[in-house]
């Protein structure tokens, strides 16, 4: 079958990856910036990353008792109309009896050849120097078998199995090709499960790293809901997504615009740090999906500008760093100007007890589709960390030496704790390496303009507080560096996953000193858990445990602290919930160094027991 020709695009090598086993090499595609794998002997590419060639595979077990075939659609919408019902009684029926219920699907829209050739045109034709991307990987497993190679874990009753390549999706053409144009060879693992399950009209709670290709996740059964709804734009948006901050915001928004395009969805971001007006009139014209940080929505809300009456597919994205943020009452006072005829979908890197709680209050007998351990924090293994005890004034001749190792035009991350810091360091490192810097104080336009400066590689450095923790999804980033250790590892997690995305590899360094020793212990797990070198300095830390924590204290604040007031990515009302919250570390380290036992602590007595010497007595000893 004919494809349609695309712009030829530039296949390069990238960079040596001595962890790759022989004869795999990585591939880069200019026109995407995705980095691929190719075999020269077989002529196989692939974007997962290939591993060393395995022992003998031990029988199968299976996951389930039983895998029941039906000749049934899987992926239609229930047809009782009060499954929206926030009641738990009306919930799907859970069953223990098997974990997959598999639908017989009809054939999908496209034969194979056509949809690879799609997805191939992305590349451009097929050169001796350039290898083309190869068929959706998976494709030959079983739906169990599929699961445990990629961890994937789920539980909520009967799910369908996941949907390892786009072929077997069903999705319609136009929304097929605008996927494989990008570049996508195969959903993620986090598609391919949760897909299926949104597009069967459940509530999910969808737990993965960073960088697994969540958006896409709740995007697209979003498009196939509207196209099944047919609201009126004009009297309200049919879709809400919730993000924490603005850059992710407007990301999300960017995706939405992009792959919505040829579908004719309209969609519009809410985002503090900017005029309303113009989000105003967008609403007025009419949006199909509305993404909003909490604290705007609320604003416009309470203004009547907006209405969540024709909400029928709700998004929160990131919700453990909105409820980090401060952001529950918000969130919840938005939830009750929704229908509760509606479907819910969280998406979360992290499942503490917060977002568990919010979870069992918005949601309505979810299924949970888990991507590795959710119970430990688990850093990206893509991710080469290196850890450095480094003492602050050493800092800057430190990250100086790491930038020039970089190749010329590779993008680098500097991450910061306060936003003068942030503001020094660009100053220090713009003249010799091109840096520009992003935090709370930076307007929106300004913010826009840093970004996208970044993405295009005119400024192939980055310095910013942890506003860009999250979410910020920037192709080809080399290397993270954490100047400033963050308030906690979790934190450290999100930070370095900024690169080693979507298959690619990274480089991460860290700057560890003695006022962070009360981080070593988590730290130590994070590395050991992702097969990382543990420098000793880091175990002698963790077994002193929180000593010396304030050794460089006249260099400045504790590296977890965010000096007055913080920094936020988001704007609108809500913005300071959380600044005095004594669980950010800051509070604390602020509560101890005045404490008046640090001032009036009593010397310890003589070794003769008689009262202890001043200094000016000590010194007059001394010298008779």
């Amino acid at each position: 079958m004919a494809t349609t020709a695309a712009a030829p695009s530039v296949v390069r090598y990238a960079p040596e990856d001595h962890s790759l086993p022989k004869p795999w090499k990585g591939l880069v595609d200019d026109r995407t910036g995705y980095l691929y794998f190719w075999n020269p002997e077989t002529n196989v590419t692939q974007y997962e990353k290939p591993t060393a060639p395995q022992p003998p595979k031990f029988p199968a077990v299976s996951l389930s008792s039983s895998v029941q075939v039906q000749q049934t659609d899987a992926y239609a919408p229930a047809k009782d109309d009060n499954k929206y019902s926030r009641g738990t009684e009306h919930g799907p029926k859970i069953e223990s009896a098997s974990r997959f219920t598999e639908g017989g699907r009809s054939g999908p829209p496209y034969s194979n050849g056509a949809a690879n050739g799609v997805g191939n045109s992305a590349y451009g034709p097929a050169s001796a120097r350039g290898p083309p991307p190869s068929s959706a990987p998976g494709n030959d497993l079983s739906p169990e078998a599929y699961s445990r190679r990629h961890e994937i874990t789920v539980s909520g009753g009967q799910v369908p199995p996941p949907l390892m390549s786009f072929e077997a999706t069903g999705f319609p053409s136009e929304l097929l090709r605008e996927v494989l144009n990008a570049g996508f060879s195969a959903p993620t693992p986090i598609q391919a499960q949760s897909w299926p399950i949104a597009m069967q009209g459940r509530d999910i709670v969808a737990i993965a790293k960073t960088g697994s290709g969540k958006t896409l996740g709740y995007l697209i059964p979003g498009f196939l809901h509207l196209q099944r709804i047919r609201n009126d734009s004009r009297m309200g948006p049919t879709i809400l997504v919730l993000s924490p901050t603005r850059e992710l915001a407007t990301q999300i928004q960017e995706e939405a615009v992009k792959f919505g395009r040829s579908s004719r969805i309209s969609c519009t971001c809410l985002y503090g740090g900017a005029p309303k007006g113009p989000q105003l009139r967008d609403l007025e014209r009419g949006a199909d999906i509305v993404v909003a940080t909490p604290g705007r929505l609320n604003d416009i809300l309470e203004m009547r500008r907006i209405s969540l009456r024709q909400i029928s597919y709700l998004v929160l994205d990131e919700a453990d760093r909105m409820l980090d943020m401060g952001f529950e009452p918000q969130i919840r006072k938005i939830v009750k100007e929704i229908p509760t005829k509606r479907q819910t979908l969280m998406y979360t890197a992290t499942w503490p007890k917060g977002v568990r709680k919010i979870a069992a209050d918005l949601l309505v007998n979810p299924a949970q589709v888990n991507i590795g351990n959710v119970d430990e924090l688990v850093a990206n293994k893509s991710i080469t960390q290196h850890i450095e005890v480094v003492a602050p004034m050493e800092k800057q001749r430190r990250l100086e030496q790491i930038l020039r190792s970089q190749e010329p035009g590779s993008k680098v991350i500097i991450f910061c704790s306060t936003k003068r810091m942030c503001d020094q360091l660009t100053r220090n490192l713009t003249r010799q390496f091109g840096a520009a810097a992003i935090h709370g104080d930076k307007s929106q336009p300004e913010r826009d303009s840093v970004l996208n400066q970044f993405r295009s590689g005119r400024t192939p450095v980055l310095v910013a507080t942890d506003v860009a923790a999250r979410g910020l999804d920037v192709k080809d980033i080399r290397a993270v560096v954490n100047y400033d250790f963050p308030n906690g590892v979790e934190d450290y997690v999100h930070r370095i996953g900024r690169t080693g995305r979507a298959g690619a590899t990274g480089q991460a360094f860290t700057f560890f000193g003695d006022q962070d020793s009360k981080h070593a212990s988590d730290l130590i797990k994070i590395l050991e858990g992702a097969n990382q070198r543990v420098p000793p300095q880091i175990r002698e830390m963790a077994t002193r445990g929180g000593g010396g924590m304030n050794k460089f204290s006249r260099w400045g604040p504790p590296s977890g602290g965010r000096g007055r007031g913080g920094d936020s990515g988001y704007g609108g009302r809500g913005s300071f919930v959380s600044r005095d919250r004594s669980s950010n570390g800051w509070g604390r380290e602020r509560e101890r160094s005045r404490s008046p036992e640090r001032f009036n602590r009593a010397p310890p007595p003589s070794s003769t027991g008689s009262p202890p010497r001043s200094f000016h007595e000590t010194m007059m000893m001394k010298h008779r």
